[in-house]
C-alpha cells in the first residue's frame, strides 16, 4: 500500500466514534460479517444524490481498508440519484493524502483512476446514478451517505440490504478558506469509520 496512505491507517484512532455512530455502523458490520462467513462475494454501493463527494470518499475508504484487513472478493462502488461530476477537490484531497491519481477522460464528467496499492486495479471513478451500468443490479448492499438520497430514494432496486450512514456534506466549504481543511477532515472521518466497520469483521 502506498507509503502515506499507511501512516494515515496508522494513525487512526476509532476512540474517535462515538458509542451512537457504532450504534449506526453496526448493521453494516453484521451485514459483511454474514457475507464473509458465508464466502460470498460482498458488493457495496455508496449512494449520495450527485455522486459527487461523499459516495466517492466512502467508496474508496472501503475498497482501501477492505485490503489493508485482507478482507477478500469485497467490490465498492459508488452512485447517486442523478448524475453530475466527481468534485475536483475530491481528487484533490485524496491525492494529497497518498493515492495516485489518473484522469482518463476530462469532460464535464471525468473519468479518474485512484490507486491505493501497487500491485491492485484501480478505482474506476466517475459520477453516475446507482443504476448505471457500471454498477451491480442485485446481491449489493447499498449505503446511502447523504440525507437527500436517504429520504428521495426509500427503494434502491435490487439492493439486498440498505443502510444509512450519513456524512455532513464538505460542499458547504467550497469557495471558503477553510475548504482543504473540511475535505480532508470529512475523508478522515470516513475513513475512520471504514477502518472500524472492517476491523471487525473475522475473517
Amino acid at each position: 500500500m502506498n507509503q502515506t496512505i499507511s501512516k494515515i491507517i496508522e494513525s487512526i484512532s476509532i476512540d474517535s466514534i462515538t458509542e451512537e455512530r457504532k450504534t449506526v455502523l453496526q448493521p453494516l458490520i453484521d451485514h459483511l460479517q454474514n457475507k464473509a462467513e458465508a464466502n460470498q462475494t460482498i458488493r457495496l454501493n455508496f449512494i449520495c444524490t450527485h455522486n459527487s463527494r461523499r459516495s466517492h470518499l466512502s467508496q474508496i475508504w472501503a475498497q482501501t481498508m477492505a485490503y489493508h484487513f485482507n478482507i477478500k472478493n469485497v467490490f465498492c462502488y459508488s452512485g447517486g440519484t442523478e448524475a453530475t461530476a466527481m468534485f475536483p477537490k475530491v481528487a484533490e484531497t485524496l491525492e494529497n493524502q497518498g493515492f495516485q491519481i489518473q484522469m482518463l477522460s476530462d469532460n464535464e464528467n471525468p473519468v479518474y483512476a485512484v490507486k491505493y496499492a501497487d500491485n491492485e486495479a484501480p478505482i474506476i471513478c466517475f459520477s453516475k446514478e446507482y443504476s448505471n451500468d457500471f454498477n451491480p443490479k442485485k446481491e449489493f448492499g447499498a449505503i446511502m451517505t447523504c440525507n437527500n438520497a436517504d429520504e428521495g430514494c426509500p427503494l434502491v432496486i435490487g439492493a439486498e440490504a440498505r443502510f444509512p450512514i450519513k456524512y455532513n456534506d464538505p460542499k458547504s466549504s467550497d469557495n471558503t478558506p477553510e475548504q482543504t481543511q473540511i475535505y480532508a477532515e470529512r475523508s478522515l472521518q470516513i475513513a475512520t469509520e471504514m477502518f472500524y466497520v472492517f476491523s471487525q469483521i473475522n475473517k
